[in-house]
C-alpha cells in the first residue's frame, strides 16, 4: 500500500510539473534541422524563419543541415528525435512527408505516425511554362498546337511534382506528350530554348524569374491564382476540373512532443509568416504565406498523403 501512495504521489508530481516546464520553453538552444545543404533555397527558409524564431523564442535557434536521400536523413533524424521541443524540422512537407512514402520502396519513418504536426507556413504552385518567343497566347492555343503534332510534342521537368502536374494534364486532355526527365532546371530551360522540347512543367520560383521575357507562363496548378503572378489563370478556372497541385512547407517535431510546446511553438511561427515582410520575403521566390495550425497540418497530410498515391500510381513513377 505504502508503495502504491509513493507512485501515485510521484505520478501526480509528474502531472503537475509538465505544465511550468512547457510554461518555461525553451530553457536552452534549439535545434532547427535542414533537410538540404548550405546555400540552397530550402537553406534560405530554414535559416530565414530559425532567425525569427530565435527572437521570438529569446533562445538561439542553431540551424543543423543534414542534406542526403534527397531529405530523408533529416527527416529521420527528427523522427528519432527527443519530444521535448528542442529539435524542429522547417521542411517541404507536401515532398518529404506526403509524397516520400510512395516514390521510395523504403522509409525509415511514418510519415503519419512519428510526427507531431507544427503548423503550416508557404505554399507554392507550379506551372505550365513555354518558350516565350513562341506565339502561344494562352493553354487553349497551346495545347491545340500540340494536339496538330506527331506524338503530341515533348515535356521537360526535373522533380516528381512536375511530372504529376504534366501528367495530370495529359490525362485531362488526352495528349500522348513525351516526358524529358532532367537532373537540373537549367538543363530543361535550355532545352526549351533550344526547341528540344515544348514546355517545361516547373515550380512558379524558378519560372516567375523568368517570365515573361525567356518564357510565357500559361498556367498555374494551384487551387487559387498567385499573388506573385495574379494575371496567370488557374488549371481550375480554364476548366480543368480538380486539378490542384501544391507544393508546401511546414514545421514537424518527434511525436509526443507535449501539447503546450507545440501550441508555442506554433504561435510563434505562424506570427512569422503573418508577419509584413516575411509576406516580402516568400513573394521574392513566389510562395505565399500559409498560416495554420497542428490539426490542419495534421489533417493536409494525411490528405495528400492519400492523393499522392494515386498521383504516382497515374504518372507511373517508379518508387526508388
Amino acid at each position: 500500500m505504502r508503495k502504491y501512495f509513493l507512485l501515485l504521489a510521484l505520478a501526480l508530481s509528474q502531472a503537475l510539473s509538465a505544465p511550468a516546464w512547457a510554461q518555461d520553453y525553451p530553457v536552452r538552444d534549439i535545434r532547427s534541422v535542414c533537410n538540404f545543404a548550405p546555400g540552397s533555397g530550402a537553406d534560405i527558409i530554414v535559416r530565414y524563419y530559425s532567425d525569427k524564431l530565435s527572437r521570438l523564442a529569446g533562445k538561439p535557434v542553431v540551424v543543423e543541415n543534414k542534406p542526403g536521400a534527397q531529405g530523408l536523413l533529416a527527416t529521420d533524424y527528427v523522427a528519432k528525435s527527443k519530444p521535448d521541443g528542442y529539435t524542429i524540422l522547417i521542411t517541404p512537407a507536401s515532398s518529404t512527408l506526403a509524397t516520400a512514402p510512395h516514390i521510395f520502396k523504403h522509409i525509415p519513418f511514418d510519415p503519419l505516425k512519428d510526427f507531431q504536426p507544427v503548423t503550416t507556413i508557404n505554399s507554392l504552385p507550379f506551372v505550365v511554362a513555354v518558350d516565350a518567343a513562341k506565339p502561344y497566347r494562352s493553354l487553349e492555343e497551346f495545347i491545340a498546337a500540340l494536339r496538330a503534332k506527331e506524338g503530341n510534342g515533348f515535356y521537360g521537368t526535373q522533380s516528381n511534382t512536375g511530372q504529376v502536374s504534366a501528367e495530370l494534364l495529359k490525362a485531362h486532355t488526352g495528349l500522348k506528350t513525351a516526358y524529358v526527365p532532367f537532373k537540373i532546371t537549367g538543363d530543361a530551360f535550355t532545352a526549351l530554348l533550344g526547341g528540344n522540347i515544348d514546355w517545361m512543367s516547373v515550380d512558379a520560383t524558378w519560372a516567375a524569374t523568368q517570365h515573361p521575357h525567356k518564357v510565357r507562363i500559361l498556367a498555374v496548378t494551384s487551387a487559387k491564382r498567385s499573388s506573385t503572378l495574379p494575371d496567370i489563370p488557374t488549371m481550375i478556372e480554364l476548366g480543368y476540373k480538380d486539378f490542384d497541385i501544391t507544393a508546401w512547407w511546414g514545421v514537424v517535431v518527434a511525436a509526443g512532443t507535449p501539447r503546450p510546446i507545440v501550441d508555442k511553438l506554433a504561435g510563434w511561427v505562424n506570427q512569422i509568416t503573418l508577419a509584413e515582410d516575411t509576406k516580402q520575403f516568400l513573394a521574392r521566390s513566389a510562395l505565399e504565406a500559409f498560416p495554420g495550425s497542428p490539426e490542419q497540418m495534421a489533417a493536409l497530410i494525411k490528405t495528400d498523403t492519400e492523393r499522392w498515391r494515386g498521383y504516382v500510381r497515374m504518372a507511373k513513377i517508379e518508387p526508388q
